[in-house]
């Protein structure tokens, strides 16, 4: 039975999934890193394809869309619809800081956000998203042998691409902040919210602190290091 955005069958979908915003690098990574490879839905664009890593362990990947709203939705479904536990976002991000350079990757414990996500709840604070210590553990020792630099730090969730204010950036550099996308926080929420296991593993894309950015062409084929470091985690959490 498919959920409302969603028409994969229920069994479809493996228990793990990763998730890029990009329905085109979703094809592309399974079509470079899964086999048997078959796609569950197109709703939307939001393509999905399950398939087997080259262990054999049975992955899903899965387009969200960008932003928080878009996907808030696909991995509520995905968790409560579908049995999946564990999702790990696996994107591109801006970076605030000198240090972190083009093509390195992040994998981000905490995210702030600029966002009211969670006034929802109508808490009396502020909800502090954090990923699953388990799968942040996981990707730290599968990146060891990565040949990217790999950081770990907390990252922003944007509501703004083209902010107005050229430069609120700085004030959450100076909190920290390793860079800036615009889904892990509602993924991290929902995770929680359901009890299920989320991490966020992302490449720098572009830089706020210097010169240059990957091409389109580099955001959509150009970041398999962080595929595999996600693909090895996946298997280790797969049924």
């Amino acid at each position: 039975m498919s959920t409302n955005h969603i028409a994969a069958k229920v069994g479809d979908i493996a228990n793990v999934v990763l998730m890029p915003g990009d329905p085109w690098r979703a094809k592309m990574i399974a079509d470079n890193f899964l086999h048997d490879v078959e796609c569950v839905n197109e709703w939307r664009a939001a393509f999905c394809y399950t398939g087997y890593t080259k262990n054999g362990k049975r992955v899903s990947v899965m387009a969200s869309g960008m932003g928080m709203p878009s996907i808030g939705i696909y991995s509520h479904e995905l968790f409560t619809g579908y049995g999946v536990d564990v999702i790990i976002r696996v994107g591109t991000c801006g970076t605030y800081q000198k240090g972190v350079g083009l093509t390195d990757i992040i994998l981000a414990p905490a995210c702030s956000t600029d966002s009211n996500w969670m006034g929802q709840f109508k808490l009396s604070g502020t909800f502090s998203a954090t990923a699953d210590f388990d799968l942040l553990r996981t990707a730290y020792e599968c990146s060891l042998n990565a040949k990217k630099k790999v950081h770990v730090g907390s990252v922003l969730s944007a509501d703004v691409f083209y902010d107005h204010d050229a430069d609120t950036w700085k004030k959450w550099a100076e909190l920290g902040i390793l860079g800036v996308e615009m889904e892990s926080y509602a993924l991290y929420c929902e995770a929680a919210t359901n009890h299920k296991k989320a991490l966020c593993i992302l490449t720098v894309s572009d830089t706020f602190v210097g010169e240059g950015k990957l091409t389109a062409e580099e955001r959509q084929y150009g970041l398999g290091a962080m595929i595999e470091i996600a693909i090895d985690v996946a298997e280790k959490y797969a049924k």
